[in-house]
């Protein structure tokens, strides 16, 4: 793909066009959903810019990777919710379970060097796990649009076990992140109603 102009006006309507060229309105729940996921993907952009302000060695070089991959996944799944159900074009990407899988396995190697949770976590920390932990709600957001178009159109159920497997893997990615850069974890105090 080739851009050689970055604004065309013909967005200045309301509308924009899909992958397949049907023209939509700009909040309609297809574009609602990609565009939240283009959101989580610049979210993923922050905490990469952090990391490689903070972090080093072969964990932190395992985990660039990972961002990496991860954001080209998030281009992928904008790529598919920006294209109407039952369209293909050639060498679309795909989500597929190995995709899952590979999430799943990010979770049970952090997981290793994290001990169990006794109570929830407040959202924060330093300058990588709050910005994570951001990124673990936009995250949820998306995945709650995509629902919501999958109610209406066909949505690849792998695109929503994708994100939802993804905000289980933020979470754990902010703790194991706090941990390795030696951060605190800020537990819910509950207040006592007495």
């Amino acid at each position: 793909m080739r851009l050689t102009k970055i604004y065309t006006r013909s967005g200045d309507g309301g509308k924009t066009r899909l992958a397949g060229g049907q023209e939509v309105w700009k909040d309609s729940l297809r574009v609602e959903a990609y565009g939240t996921v283009d959101e989580l993907n610049s979210a993923i952009g922050v905490v990469r810019a952090f990391h490689g302000e903070v972090a080093s060695g072969e964990a932190a070089m395992r985990f660039e990777q990972d961002l990496r991959w991860l954001q080209n996944k998030l281009f992928d799944i904008g790529g598919l919710l920006a294209t109407m159900p039952g369209q293909r074009f050639k060498d679309m990407p795909e989500i597929s379970d190995q995709d899952v899988t590979r999430l799943e396995h990010c979770i049970d190697a952090c997981q290793q060097d994290l001990a169990p949770l006794k109570e929830f976590i407040l959202p924060g920390g330093g300058k990588v796990s709050a910005p994570m932990h951001q990124a673990r709600t936009v995250c949820r957001r998306a995945e709650r649009e995509c629902i919501r178009l999958s109610r209406q159109e066909d949505v690849d159920a792998r695109i929503i076990k994708f994100l939802n497997r993804l905000s289980d893997t933020l979470f754990v990615w902010a703790r194991w992140v706090a941990k390795k850069q030696g951060e605190p974890e800020f537990l819910w105090e509950r207040q006592s109603t007495g």
